[in-house]
């Protein structure tokens, strides 16, 4: 059942291209109520990881509008992005893990960077972390020595270690076998039911079918949705 609370994000005729070139989003409207979990899907180009850095600030509509927490992004002043951007936790499909620190180290940096919470409790909510997607053992290995499933968890442990208002998910699950798939999809949608707005971009049907949430889809700029699980599995691929 569609989520009919006060949107967490809102796109109005969103527009967006790289420079002088054509645009890679166009007239983009959807809104994620607070608490809700969708589903983004399209082929490769489609334009997931553009439409991904409009939500986390890493780049600027050419056109149209953006709301996030109730504030107009047009008009946020530069110095008001670190503080809405410590409200988003995301899961990079390249990961962005730092190499010169442990996976420890990496998972806490949101805390630490937030500042508030006591170094006890940051080692301790760490450790269970890691400890429940699988790396307890491995706490101490630095990025490098890493596998890509084992890095894939460790940025998914520091996205949600903050408990972020709103959580991007760039292909999480990419790197993963199927039961650590399902395990970390369902932290997710634990974090959801606590509150916790969920964006999971993915091109993995079965995935999408396993988990009854709404999908929106991207097709060459475009979006349309959101379907429920089972109408997206009767769609044809774009």
């Amino acid at each position: 059942m569609e989520n009919t609370a006060t949107p967490l994000v809102r796109f109005e005729r969103v527009g967006m291209r790289y420079g002088i070139g054509p645009e890679v989003l166009r007239d983009i409207s959807f809104a994620l109520p607070e608490g809700s979990f969708h589903f983004l899907t399209g082929s490769s180009g489609a334009g997931k990881s553009s439409l991904l850095r409009l939500l986390y600030l890493s780049a600027r509509p050419s056109r149209g509008l953006i709301t996030l927490f109730g504030r107009d992004l047009a008009t946020a002043r530069r110095q008001d992005l670190p503080m809405l951007r410590r409200r988003i936790g995301v899961v990079f499909q390249d990961y962005r893990l730092l190499d010169h620190l442990s996976a420890r180290e990496n998972v806490a940096l949101p805390l630490r960077l937030t500042g508030g919470v006591e170094e006890e409790e940051i080692r301790r909510n760490v450790a269970e972390l890691l400890d429940w997607v699988g790396l307890g053992d491995r706490k101490d290995a630095r990025p490098p020595t890493l596998s890509g499933g084992e890095k894939q968890r460790v940025a998914i442990a520091r996205a949600v270690i903050a408990g972020p208002r709103l959580l991007l998910a760039d292909e999480p699950t990419g790197n993963l076998d199927e039961d650590m798939a399902l395990k970390l999809m369902r932290l997710f949608a634990e974090l959801n039911r606590h509150g916790t707005t969920v964006l999971v971009a993915t091109h993995d049907r079965a995935l999408i079918r396993r988990f009854d949430y709404p999908v929106l889809r991207l097709h060459d700029g475009a979006l349309d949705g959101p379907f429920s699980a089972a109408e997206y599995g009767r769609a044809p691929s774009p």
